[in-house]
């Protein structure tokens, strides 16, 4: 039995300028100490899909308009505010895009840390201290001791990230989401994150959904990709089978969008266009105006394809001028 088990998630936007159709009837399940990455441009619904499990859409406009997420036999989307709040932070956590815009700047490191031990698990104010001065250490912040004091403007970005880390893992949860952790971080502060994240899911034993849209983090990352186009799932596979046989024409675009796969000196393939807008309800293929890979002239124009499975585990939507 999977730890998370998401089924037909829709979630909608109600705006004055219409309906934003943000993830529509989206699908996948997370195994305990596994790690599923979720992959797609911006706007795609990749950060969209996980707020909603974690009851942090803000309604209105937001509006989870049906699905179920299954937790330990709990469905996340059905749960009160009071029910949900004793499960996000303590069993399952995120780590945010933006560390700075995450962490109070008014408040001290110490007191941000603290907060989740005192009111998930109880600890006195002077065990949930040591707590987190260990859990600064284990994360790698020199001179925890002394760092705890500290605000959050006084860290670098990497040392923000870091923190945010600590605060996520620091109740030991069983889930821990990740959105997009290395966005704003250089390459090499994103090999230590990336790595530090690698190594407290092995020592605690939690499952991962990884956020990114950089195919390159993935492939170090994760055991199962879902690409995500227009609010929809394209393709769902094992990473090693997707990496090996991409069939949708939008994954191959990522796939040829890694500047590692170019010799040095040619341009890097780009996917030209825009994502389409998300308040117009069109069914046909999304993907259709963006489309140079495969055959756009086949593509279907009177409906959605729909997902069906080609092989064991790898899931794709049956577009004929997509999979061409």
């Amino acid at each position: 039995m999977p730890l998370l088990d998401v089924q037909n998630l829709t979630t909608r936007f109600h705006t004055r300028n219409g309906i934003v159709r943000a993830v529509e009837d989206v699908s996948f399940q997370v195994e305990a100490g596994s790690t599923l990455s979720i992959v797609g441009e911006s706007g795609s619904g990749k950060s969209v899909t996980c707020y909603s499990l974690l009851g942090l859409i803000p309604q209105p406009p937001g509006r989870i308009h049906s699905g179920t997420a299954m937790f330990d036999g709990q469905d996340l989307l059905a749960l009160s505010n009071s029910r949900l709040r004793a499960i996000r932070g303590k069993r399952i956590s995120m780590i945010f895009q933006d560390p700075m815009t995450s962490l109070n700047p008014f408040m001290r490191v110490s007191t941000q840390l603290i907060e989740p031990l005192r009111l998930h698990l109880g600890l006195g104010k002077k065990q949930a201290l040591h707590r987190a001065i260990d859990s600064l250490a284990e994360v790698g912040i020199p001179d925890p001791e002394d760092r705890i004091q500290s605000y959050p403007h006084e860290f670098s970005g990497g040392m923000r990230q870091r923190v945010m880390i600590a605060m996520a893992l620091i109740t030991r949860p069983e889930l821990l989401i990740c959105d997009e952790p290395t966005t704003a971080l250089d390459v090499t502060v994103q090999k230590q994150v990336l790595d530090l994240i690698r190594e407290r899911q092995r020592d605690l034993g939690t499952a991962v959904i990884f956020i990114t849209h950089d195919l390159a983090v993935v492939s170090e990352m994760c055991d199962h990709i879902h690409v995500m186009y227009a609010g929809r799932i394209v393709e769902a596979a094992a990473k090693l089978e997707l990496f090996r046989r991409p069939l949708h024409a939008y994954t191959r675009s990522l796939l040829k969008s890694i500047p590692a796969t170019h010799p040095k000196g040619d341009d890097l393939h780009t996917i030209p266009g825009l994502p389409p807008d998300l308040t117009l309800d069109a069914p046909c293929c999304d993907f259709k105006p963006r489309n140079r890979i495969g055959k756009p002239e086949l593509c279907i124009t009177d409906r959605v394809p729909e997902l069906i499975e080609v092989e064991p585990g790898h899931l794709v939507r049956n577009c004929p001028g997509c999979l061409a």
